[in-house]
């Protein structure tokens, strides 16, 4: 079985590799780790709204000023501060043949202005790979994961465990369970994720750019079946 399904309509229409690539899907469906294949095999910059935030905050900006407070009470920062930081990131150079996301947009609503920047900004379309995986194997893929306490390597005790238990084979740290990869934790965040993540699926497929990945295929299968997706788009605007 192909891990990627996708209508060539979409794929045509996308203007090479100068456009923005999102991953969605739930926790565990390997969106990291294929948005850093992605990002290295095209040369594009992995973003994050996590580390924009941190970045802002640090600078000392507007922004991080503005956010800063919210973050400190433990309350969610408005889109219209989140936005601007993308749109601000998404200004630099780095940034001008496209990039990849995978923890966000998180909503419709965040979907829509981010479509609108990349517009302004002259992107092609944006592609978006819906990576699909049963519910009982995301189970197994987070209780069993391990990631790595100093470069946050991942790992999975029991489908890609490292050499020697416990220790990173990249660089000899300690490997780490994080507290909210238990079972009674994933359950509730995967209902949180289809009830806040369905509208967004929704939109993306009413848009006609949203693309099915069978993310249960193995982790190399599913990289190469990207790529021909990618590989196809790229060769359409030569």
């Amino acid at each position: 079985m192909a891990a990627v399904t996708a209508d060539q309509s979409i794929v045509s229409r996308v203007s090479g590799l100068r456009r923005a690539v999102i991953l969605l899907g739930p926790p565990g469906a390997g969106k990291g780790t294929q948005a850093q294949r992605i990002a290295q095999r095209y040369r594009l910059p992995h973003l994050s709204t996590g580390d924009m935030l941190r970045d802002h905050i640090q600078r000392g900006t507007e922004l991080g000023r503005k956010a800063k407070p919210v973050m400190e009470r433990g309350e969610l920062v408005p889109d219209e501060i989140v936005l601007g930081m993308v749109e601000e990131r998404i200004s630099q150079p780095d940034c001008d043949y496209g990039f990849v996301f995978d923890g966000f947009p998180r909503t419709g609503a965040q979907a829509e202005d981010l479509e609108r920047i990349c517009r302004q900004h002259k992107f092609g379309y944006t592609i978006v790979f819906h990576m699909i995986v049963d519910p009982d194997l995301l189970m197994r893929r987070l209780t069993g994961r391990r990631i790595c306490k100093k470069g946050g390597h991942i790992y999975n005790i029991y489908d890609r465990p490292p050499k020697t238990p416990g220790i990173c084979d990249e660089d000899g740290s300690e490997l780490i369970h994080r507290p909210d990869d238990t079972e009674a934790v994933i359950r509730g965040r995967l209902c949180a994720y289809e009830l806040q993540t369905q509208p967004l699926v929704d939109y993306y497929k009413g848009q006609g750019l949203l693309i099915a990945v069978d993310a249960m295929a193995d982790a190399d299968a599913v990289t190469a079946s990207i790529e021909k997706t990618l590989d196809r788009a790229e060769e359409a605007t030569q």
